[in-house]
């Protein structure tokens, strides 16, 4: 079952919410659907990350983890780095330039895993890439 379509550069894919992170899932479902722009990570490995600057979901640390498995999406709620959205599609150490950072595994990846390492390549060798985050019809 999927509850979001995320369509990323030339991909889509579908995900649904973490139950272990019910406060950030039910924040994130308000600001629905999100635009923003994909870049290849710096420090964390094989990710991109979506940076959100300073948008204020108000969610406390929950299912938070630092080494999440490709396609499990991680929400940082801001701090010592900016908001974002990490999405793994290899090994990642999830980090910023003040160090390590935990963020809350609220999404998982459903369908199109398969096209993670080919959006990554894209977004490391190209530059930014689109992102549309939306509810499931």
């Amino acid at each position: 079952m999927s509850d979001v379509v995320i369509t990323a550069g030339p991909f889509t894919f579908t995900a649904a919410f973490e139950s272990a992170a019910p406060l950030t899932c039910a924040a994130f479902r308000r600001v629905l659907p999100l635009e923003a722009q994909l870049l290849h990570v710096r420090w964390s490995g094989e990710a991109v990350w979506a940076p959100l600057g300073d948008l204020a979901l108000g969610v406390p640390a929950e299912n938070a983890t630092s080494y999440p498995f490709p396609g499990e999406l991680l929400f940082y709620p801001g701090g010592v780095s900016e908001t974002e959205i990490l999405m793994p599609y290899g090994r990642t150490n999830f980090a910023s330039k003040a160090g390590q950072l935990a963020g809350n595994h609220f999404l998982t990846i459903v369908s199109g895993a398969e096209h993670l390492s080919e959006l990554g390549r894209l977004a490391l060798w190209q530059g930014a890439q689109p992102i549309v985050i939306e509810a499931a019809r």
